[in-house]
């Protein structure tokens, strides 16, 4: 079994005056956080916010962004061309660049939000039209991949260095996509059980669907959503039956190819 394993969340995601998850709680579990930038979620001061916490607790700073859609968070498939989705992703990363500077900080990977990466998941081609764009701001940037699926394929060709994730609180088809949102047991609300299932998967070095299928795969990073109420309980659960089993939690390395 593998000596370490990074744990991440997606945060950010508040907006005006509309607060979403408990970022600064989460911030003290996380090595890393995926940081809304402003189209699906968050705003400036957010950003700006949630930056200079990740900074002060010394957390890697992740842009998260999505589709241009803040009523639907990100969750509604938008069909775009790869220059417009391109240049979409260009402008939230820039923007979540320049507020990490300011923070004191620095962006150092890209993980792809809700719908986006649904369908980036599904889609080699749109994958590497994304990835590509963020490349082409920052050829180190680390992209965080849905581990098994054609956002990896996209990473692997386009010779980026890479993250593989997996989901504590999503089940998972048999390949290796997220179950839909809208059925049952999509969403995993227990701390215990998201904990015990991440600690199995890692031991398999697989992800384990719903069916109990396996599916072979690097594991570099474990993710849980902001959004959920459980978020804080799970993420507390989850590093500490990880730490119980025997791994160091750590920030991701990002090699080249996910090596």
């Amino acid at each position: 079994m593998q000596s370490s394993v990074d744990l991440n969340a997606d945060m950010g995601e508040s907006f005006g005056a509309w607060g979403m998850g408990d970022d600064a709680a989460l911030l003290d579990v996380v090595t890393s956080a995926n940081i809304a930038c402003g189209f699906h979620a968050g705003d400036p001061d957010v950003m700006a916010r949630t930056m200079a916490r990740a900074v002060a607790c010394d957390v890697g700073i992740g842009a998260h962004p999505g589709f241009s859609d803040l009523q639907g968070f990100g969750r509604r498939r938008i069909d775009l061309g790869h220059e417009t989705l391109g240049n979409l992703l260009r402008y939230q990363l820039g923007a979540a660049q320049a507020v990490a500077r300011s923070a004191g900080g620095a962006v150092r990977h890209l993980k792809l939000h809700g719908a986006l990466a649904n369908m980036t998941s599904e889609d080699a081609d749109l994958a590497r039209a994304a990835y590509s764009a963020a490349l082409s701001i920052d050829p180190q940037i680390i992209v965080m991949v849905l581990a098994g699926t054609a956002q990896e394929a996209a990473a692997r060709d386009l010779g980026a260095h890479m993250a593989c994730e997996i989901f504590a609180d999503r089940a998972y088809n048999d390949d290796a996509t997220l179950v839909d949102r809208r059925l049952p047991g999509a969403v995993i609300h227990d701390a215990g059980e998201a904990a015990k299932r991440v600690l199995a998967m890692i031991r398999a070095g697989a992800i384990i669907a719903e069916s109990g299928a396996r599916i072979p795969t690097r594991i570099d990073t474990i993710c849980l959503h902001g959004d959920t109420p459980e978020a804080v309980a799970i993420a507390r659960a989850l590093r500490a039956e990880l730490e119980t089993g025997g791994l160091r939690v750590a920030r991701f390395d990002g090699a080249p190819g996910g090596m």
